[in-house]
């Protein structure tokens, strides 16, 4: 039966993507069933977005509510959720205002844009420049595909909108180097996701606010997969005690629901007037109650460190495995956001996952990444453990 959808897919949609061979119909929890009823555990929670699990009975609930209320209306009127939500992201994060959008790109294309309106209006400073880092991944516009310093994104797509240049990451002193007059922002995702699960050391980032701080320069944090909880705390600068200026989400914001956000703080958003910026869809009624309904499930499930104690517990048994293959070079993440670096491309790792029922990926060609949601428990960790362990041993022989 699924070769059927998988024909059809092919005749009609647009070839894009590498699709694995699995049609998915149905999701609760930490489990996700095809359309011929084989279960899959899912420890890539939509590329981080289904933090809360799949179809979560709160966020369920909550979009069939307001579904039966108000789905749209738009940014012309006020409405209840978008206000709810706003209040609630920023007193969680600290920040002063909230921008809602509909995904991750859409979010740091709005904090570039943002960042250098005040800098121009307010610092009265041109050039607009954003430092940006390598192995950082920002999205797929223009814009965010210049922020992003991957030939492999970007070959095809030129020319790319200027006023952009990249420095290693965790090395301050090549960014103080980087730094001119004409820069704007230095933009940072605190954990690297796509760029094969790098984490900021702490001194860095106390060091990139200290230099924004002496130069007038805009930090912005990109949190699109690190944020909401990923990490074991509900933004991933709360570990560093670092805050920035503009921080964007989105991903699992919305509990599987398409939203992003930009939260800034009061100086910047004063930079902005009635029209410099806008989104037909962005925060609308039933985005804004799907996402008040996942960082309310989110706030309960990262109480007590408890996420942060699984996302160890998975580190440790990924550590054991690297003890007994030495073909795993590294492990490292933090909270349930985890990398294991192989010697080789890891895509076949991939496939043999799947046939034995779980769901994984590969990043950077060689990190199989783990983003589980964050109702993983320690058997499915365990069991995810095992059937690594047995794809592992027979690449071994």
């Amino acid at each position: 039966m699924s070769e059927n959808w998988i024909d059809l897919e092919k005749k009609y949609h647009l070839q894009i993507y590498g699709r694995l061979p699995v049609v998915l119909v149905e999701g609760k929890g930490m489990e996700v069933y095809d359309i011929d009823g084989k279960k899959y555990l899912d420890f890539l929670a939509g590329i981080g977005v289904n933090n809360v699990g799949h179809c979560h009975p709160k966020v369920v609930e909550a979009i069939k509510k307001q579904a039966e209320t108000l789905i749209h209306t738009s940014n012309i009127y006020y409405t209840i959720p978008q206000i709810k939500l706003a209040k609630k992201l920023v007193e969680l994060s600290g920040l002063d205002r909230a921008f809602f959008c509909n995904s991750g790109a859409e979010a740091n294309e709005g904090a570039i844009k943002f960042a250098r309106k005040y800098v121009s209006k307010v610092l009265g400073r041109d050039g607009g420049e954003i430092i940006s880092m390598y192995n950082a991944f920002h999205g797929r516009t223009l814009t965010t595909l210049a922020a992003t310093p991957k030939p492999k994104y970007q070959e095809g797509f030129y020319p790319l909108p200027e006023g952009f240049k990249y420095v290693p990451f965790n090395d301050i002193e090549a960014l103080k180097e980087a730094i001119t007059n004409k820069t704007s922002a230095i933009m940072i995702e605190p954990v690297q996701g796509e760029g094969g699960i790098h984490i900021a050391d702490r001194d860095y980032l106390k060091a990139v606010r200290d230099l924004c701080d002496d130069k007038n320069i805009i930090l912005i944090f990109d949190e699109v997969q690190c944020g909401m909880g990923r990490t074991g705390r509900m933004f991933a600068f709360e570990h560093y005690k670092v805050e920035p200026d503009i921080l964007t989400l989105a991903k699992a914001l919305g509990g599987g629901v398409p939203i992003g956000a930009v939260l800034l703080k009061e100086e910047i958003a004063k930079a902005l007037s009635y029209g410099d910026h806008g989104t037909t869809f962005g925060g609308n009624p039933l985005a804004c109650s799907a996402a008040l309904a996942s960082v309310e499930v989110i706030e309960e499930l990262i109480k007590d460190n408890r996420v942060i104690e699984k996302g160890k517990y998975f580190i440790r048994k990924l550590e054991n495995l690297m003890e007994r293959y030495n073909f795993i070079k590294d492990v490292r993440g933090l909270g349930l956001m985890i990398g294991a670096e192989l010697e080789f491309n890891g895509a076949d790792m991939v496939k043999k996952m799947l046939e034995k029922g779980f769901l994984i990926n590969c990043t950077s060609d060689t990190v199989l990444r783990f983003l589980p949601p964050l109702i993983v428990e320690k058997e499915h960790i365990d069991a995810l453990i095992d059937a690594l362990d047995n794809v592992l041993a027979e690449i071994k022989e």
